[in-house]
């Protein structure tokens, strides 16, 4: 009852276009030879995958569970055939980044672009949330990875790149915008926007207000400092966000002023621990410092 691969592609590509004709022109091939295909694979595994209906197929609940196992395959399928046009093209590899989604606005482009002028290799980013970064990073999904918050597991190894700033947002107009440094203890009286407690931002701002003495109760709550940022656009309150995300949110409506320097992050650098870096990982590393030191002089907010 196993399926080979001609099967698993031919199953797809009709799942994929709706139609026998649609996957007779993905896979260049005659419409006859596709449903030939798909009639033996049926007879093969012993069930339809597809009820005809006035001409149209429409899939069975078999073939849409099925078919998320074969698009897992299918990526799989692709990333061999990636290797191989890049060992077909004399390239000297490959170099999966995995990155914070705010640290992809500006400072891991930066590093790319540079580490792209000097070497002929294919560089993938992946901005992801801080739970699937690490994951991607397990799965050998990704060569390194670059944090806004802690990654704690023991079969990675983290390093500290860059000690990242918090921002208050706010309105132009507002009381606070010509503060050059916001403490906690003012916000109490102006509606906040928060995280979810499970979130990383959640953990943080939540520990830094206990820290404070304060109470935290945001008006809102988001699941991204990007959403937080656009909240606070629209005029829903305070937002608190990281360094990046406000230098890569254009506003003329609002203004970060500083948070205390324990509000920090720690941007950190992840990799399988169990696996040494690649000679190509630690140059793209070296220009991904040299963004870092870009990004700082080029900050427009003050920090203390």
């Amino acid at each position: 009852m196993a399926l080979n691969l001609r099967q698993i592609e031919v199953f797809r590509a009709i799942m994929t276009t709706g139609s026998i004709s649609g996957a007779s022109r993905v896979l260049m091939i005659s419409q006859p030879a596709v449903s030939r295909m798909l009639a033996h694979t049926e007879q093969r595994i012993g069930f339809t995958l597809f009820e005809r209906i006035k001409g149209r197929l429409y899939p069975s609940p078999e073939a849409r569970r099925l078919f998320r196992d074969v698009e897992n395959v299918y990526r799989d399928v692709q990333r061999v055939n990636n290797t191989l046009h890049d060992l077909t093209q004399r390239r000297h590899g490959v170099v999966r980044v995995a990155a914070s989604s705010s640290l992809g606005h500006q400072v891991v482009p930066w590093a790319i672009t540079s580490f792209r002028a000097e070497q002929d290799v294919r560089v993938s980013l992946d901005c992801q949330r801080h739970t699937q970064l690490r994951d991607q990073l397990l799965d050998r999904q990704a060569d390194l990875g670059i944090s806004l918050f802690p990654v704690n597991h023991p079969n990675l190894e983290a390093s500290p790149l860059h000690r990242a700033g918090m921002v208050c947002v706010c309105p132009s107009d507002h009381p606070l915008a010509e503060r050059d440094m916001v403490q906690l203890p003012e916000l109490r009286h102006y509606d906040l926007i928060g995280y979810g407690a499970e979130t990383p931002f959640g953990q943080h701002i939540r520990s830094a207000f206990e820290s404070a003495g304060e109470p935290w109760r945001p008006a809102t709550e988001v699941d991204s400092p990007h959403y937080a940022c656009a909240l606070a656009n629209a005029g829903a309150g305070i937002a608190l966000i990281d360094e990046f995300t406000w230098q890569g949110f254009h506003s003329d409506h609002l203004t970060a002023v500083p948070l205390p320097v324990e509000q920090r992050l720690i941007v950190s650098l992840v990799y399988p621990r169990t696996e040494p870096l690649s000679q190509l990982a630690h140059v793209f590393i070296s220009h991904l410092k040299a963004a870092f030191v870009r990004f700082s002089a080029s900050d427009t907010c003050a920090h203390p």
